[in-house]
């Protein structure tokens, strides 16, 4: 990285934990606090997790933090500055680790050596994914069914779901938490942990929730049916003998779900024509039927979740969805006041990342975590699954805003260019505002007038943005990467590893 990189850790940063006073002052560059929030493993309370918020530069709380152009100095005891030295020297030789990985990587791409494919290492379970997937999309009304069924139709990515199922065989290796009985346990009936995925809670007569697409003794929503214990899945182990368990295969599922109600949503918003190399749900089927298509989406995913009974995990994904519509609220504006005249300033960058989180790395993030959970495991495997989920989601979605300047239309399989079409000031506009202040105009009529949006790309590639923007998804990857370096060697982990640098390398 440049001179002007500087990483530190969460202990010697976070005011809150130690009480120390911290002052942040610029160092000699005019470089700007790209880094925000890249988290380590075991280090941040759940209750941030659950919010969902990247702190601002001035209360910062993450794990391995890169800071660029800044310089923090805390006063603190002399037991807390040892122990510092300590968690700094370990999270440290792990980021360098991750980056020989990931310039390895790179390296191995140019000689067109063959990587690590990390489908191989959850193959069975990625095979049966988008039939079951289909199957808990079954509705009695037609054109409700293939209104919601639509985007699993075309070829897709995947890779929420993809993750997730690594994730899962890569902690299944990894320490396991003490199994401790709660005291409200003792004054209750204990929930049936162990049911199927597929039992429901409630009397079925009264969920009324008839699905054609498994098997049922009635198709009449009023009557004494029976749920099936399963869809038509390969048989599931029991969890003894499995290292990906049945809850763990439905929550890839369920992050499927929510990702894809998220984009029925998003293209009715965005006026989208195209998704998948395909006319979109709402130039298919209308606005109206694409929301509703949607809004089906999360009911049944919000079912299936319920089903998991596992109280942390449901409040995890119900917190995405959330983050969802948090995250879509805030791109209605490019800075946080949305001014007529904004002046690039370090929040405008703070304001897109934290945007950035809630509409992409949240589910990622959280879906990670909540499989760490399931698996049962110990309190640092879980928090560095979150790290890992956070630092690749952000990544991943750097990546995607860059791609919408360098690929074409026909490569990305969606519109080129949409961002500025649509008013968006993503991290390559924002990396070229800071050296080029008349985008600020731009920005702050969000390209409306003639011509705004093209010259606004036309300034972006006549800079260095794309080049800052790849550099800040690589650190993003390299956290990733280091998040998970204590886990034990395995496939699945090789696979989560190719996954960050995958998301560094895709063109589309």
């Amino acid at each position: 990285m440049d001179r002007w990189c500087r990483r530190q850790t969460s202990d010697e940063l976070d005011t809150s934990r130690h009480g120390g006073s911290t002052a942040i002052l610029y160092s000699g560059s005019s470089r700007p606090a790209n880094y925000i929030g890249s988290s380590g493993s075991g280090m941040q309370s759940r209750s941030m997790h659950l919010a969902g918020e990247l702190p601002p530069t001035n209360k910062i709380t993450s794990a391995g933090m890169q800071l660029v152009g800044i310089r923090v100095y805390k006063a603190t005891s002399r037991t807390t500055r040892i122990a510092n030295r300590r968690s700094s020297s370990a999270w440290a030789a792990a980021v360098s680790v991750a980056g020989n990985i990931v310039s390895n990587a790179i390296n191995r791409a140019k000689k067109n050596e063959v990587a690590v494919d990390p489908l191989r290492a959850v193959a069975k379970e990625m095979k049966f994914l988008i039939g079951d997937v289909r199957k808990l999309l079954g509705s009695g009304h037609p054109s409700l069914d293939r209104a919601a069924k639509y985007y699993t139709q075309a070829e897709g990515k995947h890779m929420r779901p993809l993750i997730v199922l690594l994730m899962s065989r890569a902690t299944h290796l990894c320490p396991k938490a003490p199994q401790l009985q709660p005291v409200y346990a003792q004054q209750q009936p204990p929930l049936q942990a162990s049911a199927g995925v597929d039992v429901s809670i409630s009397p079925v007569n009264v969920l009324s929730d008839f699905n054609p697409s498994v098997d049922s003794s009635s198709p009449f929503p009023g009557s004494q049916a029976t749920v099936p214990m399963t869809l038509s899945s390969p048989p599931q182990e029991e969890p003894s003998s499995s290292d990906i368990l049945p809850s763990q295969r439905r929550l890839a599922e369920i992050t499927e779900l929510i990702h894809t109600a998220s984009l029925l949503h998003d293209d009715v918003i965005d006026h989208s024509e195209s998704r998948r190399g395909a006319p979109s749900a709402n130039l298919e089927f209308g606005n109206k039927m694409a929301v509703l298509a949607g809004d089906f989406l999360l009911g049944r995913a919000s079912v299936a979740l319920a089903r998991l009974r596992n109280a942390e995990v449901v409040e995890l994904l119900a917190t995405v969805i959330a983050n969802l519509v948090e995250g879509e609220f805030m791109q209605l504006k490019n800075t946080a006041s949305d001014e007529k005249h904004p002046v690039w300033s370090e929040e405008t960058l703070q304001y897109y990342l934290q945007k950035t989180y809630l509409k992409t790395a949240s589910l990622i993030s959280k879906s990670c975590r909540a499989a760490a959970l399931l698996g049962g495991a110990d309190n640092a495997t879980v928090e560095a699954a979150y790290s890992y989920g956070k630092n690749l989601g952000l990544a991943f979605q750097l990546v995607d805003d860059m791609l919408d300047y360098t690929r074409s239309a026909k490569e990305l399989g969606k519109p080129a260019g949409a961002d500025l079409e649509l008013g968006l000031a993503t991290a390559p506009l924002l990396f070229a505002w800071r050296d080029r202040p008349e985008l600020g105009e731009l920005v702050g009529r969000k390209f409306g007038q003639p011509g705004d949006a093209q010259k606004a790309r036309d300034i972006v590639l006549s800079t260095d943005g794309i080049e800052q923007t790849r550099a800040l998804a690589q650190d993003y990857v390299e956290q990733a990467i280091a998040a998970i370096n204590s886990f034990p060697p395995s496939e699945a982990k090789d696979g989560l590893v190719e996954m960050a640098i995958k998301t560094l390398k895709r063109q589309k």
